[in-house]
């Protein structure tokens, strides 16, 4: 920290340490959430915490997500589509600097999805990128992407925080000392305990109304409760405790709001394991489940039952629950039809959130009743990229897939359950190429029902997104359109 800020960050210190009530601090905010980043590079990870922390925050891209979903202007301020929709050029802002000093320019983005879609890329949705054929820096402020095929979904996927825009020279740091270009700088991270963000004084577009940012990690939910409570913390975005949020709204002091989330909580299954390889025992598997008891037991009502990976808010959702009612006996029907009537014993692994821990505990009942016995490893989130998401080495996993509109995860064979269908990747390339909205519906909703009906995950419930806070705290999302805790318009009220 430097010394020019010793005075406001040491005050946010030692409030902390001590457990004191920040609420005074009009210009300072500490926000908790349960996870905390594995490193701050959002482009070479899968951890949604690490958006959550920096995302519109510290990093930008060419197009942004709002609150409500919509794909807005970020570092351009606009852009042309040629008329065979294959060549999209971007006009930058002028005047947009790195929290480094140095100027960005259409190097820099050239850079940034050049790394992004490169043989040897790191980022975990390199996909996004994989349809560009190059990208050039006409001028300073010009960048001309030209695809291979018309891509209706390109301004989308440049929002995600996996298309923010880095500098190369900061690449050798930026996992611990990120560089962006956002309303807030990165200032010092103590790990398993936070990270200090530091309002941007030379921020291109509308400044941040917040001084000082401070993410506080808490992951387990007693002492979420308790730090919200004791106000040592002055929100808590994505609160793990439900139960508690009655208690909350009960209590002036707090304001909770419960939106909706790009959060389709799934059984994640890998479907090349012997015998989840089998789609009978798959259908099994989803039918020994019931949608509702989980929700009930593991997040007290909140969360909306889902049949298929894909977000019921949205226009183009198909309600297919009914595909995989609970219904135990037909579940071990159809083990006997798969020759294991005696049942058989597989692996559940599980990160850290609550919905995962306590809806593992819940599955794990449902499926000894007809039979199959799971091991049960409750996994930290670093252990849980390692062995589930890049070793591919489970048998069962819950988990939240927050990113937004990601159903084309079907169509990677090599994505962590192991689902390789040519009849979907077939699907999945012709929606790629479709502009037209009323064709692009229809294909979505024959994706939906695609993996719905092979059974390739268990399908359990929409993520409800609950944040507590201070009522005198202003411009938080409600909803979770993206994995994130936007800061930039937060305040204050007097």
């Amino acid at each position: 920290m430097r010394l020019t800020k010793l005075g406001s960050g040491l005050i946010s210190v030692l409030a902390l340490a001590a457990g004191i009530s920040m609420a005074h601090a009009k210009s300072d905010i500490v926000v908790a959430m349960q996870l905390e980043p594995p490193h701050l590079d959002p482009t070479s990870a899968a951890a949604g915490a690490i958006d959550s922390v920096l995302y519109s925050n510290v990093f930008e891209g060419l197009t942004r997500f709002g609150p409500d979903g919509t794909v807005n202007p970020g570092l351009a301020e606009s852009w042309s589509i040629s008329e065979d929709g294959k060549t999209y050029t971007f006009k930058l802002h002028e005047g947009v600097k790195f929290h480094d000093g140095s100027d960005l320019t259409a190097e820099d983005v050239k850079f940034s999805l050049d790394r992004a879609r490169g043989e040897d890329s790191a980022n975990a949705q390199k996909a996004l990128f994989a349809g560009i054929e190059s990208v050039e820096a006409v001028d300073p402020t010009t960048v001309k992407v030209a695809l291979k095929e018309p891509n209706g979904s390109l301004l989308f996927n440049l929002a995600w925080g996996d298309a923010v825009i880095v500098a190369p020279e900061t690449i050798a740091d930026i996992k611990s000392k990120p560089i962006g270009t956002g309303a807030f700088k990165f200032s010092n991270w103590v790990q398993g305990d936070r990270i200090d963000l530091e309002k941007n004084a030379d921020y291109w577009g509308t400044p941040a109304k917040l001084d000082n940012v401070t993410f506080k990690f808490i992951s387990d939910p007693t002492a979420a409760f308790a730090a919200v409570m004791a106000e040592d913390v002055n929100a808590f975005v994505g609160f793990p405790a439900p139960e508690n949020l009655p208690q909350f709204e009960a209590d002036p002091r707090f304001q909770v709001l419960v939106g909706s989330t790009e959060g389709e909580t799934i059984l994640s299954t890998n479907n090349k394991q012997p015998p989840l390889d089998n789609p009978k025992v798959r259908k099994a598997i989803a039918h020994a489940i019931d949608r509702q008891a989980i929700i009930d037991g593991a997040m007290f009502g909140y969360g909306t039952p889902i049949g298929t990976h894909f977000a019921p808010h949205n226009p183009d959702y198909v309600d297919l629950t009914g595909l995989s009612m609970y219904d135990p006996e037909l579940s071990k029907e159809l083990l006997a039809e798969a020759g294991l009537a005696d049942g058989f014993t597989t692996t559940l692994k599980l990160p850290p959130p609550s919905y995962a821990r306590r809806g593992g505990e819940i599955i794990a009942s449902q499926l000894r009743a007809v039979g199959i016995e799971t091991e049960i490893s409750n996994l930290e989130w670093a252990q849980w990229l390692e062995q589930v998401f890049k070793g591919k080495d489970f048998g069962l996993t819950i988990v939240s897939h927050t990113e937004p509109m990601d159903i084309g995860i079907y169509a990677r064979p090599d994505y962590y359950f192991n689902y390789d269908n040519p009849a979907f990747k077939e699907l999945f390339e012709k929606l790629t190429v479709e502009n037209d909205p009323d064709k692009r519906s229809e294909l979505l909703k024959e994706a939906q029902k695609m993996i719905s009906e092979d059974y390739v995950n268990g399908y359990l419930f929409q993520l409800a997104f609950p944040t507590v806070a201070n009522a005198k705290i202003m411009g938080l999302w409600k909803n979770q359109p993206t994995q994130a805790t936007d800061l930039t318009a937060v305040y204050w009220e007097d």
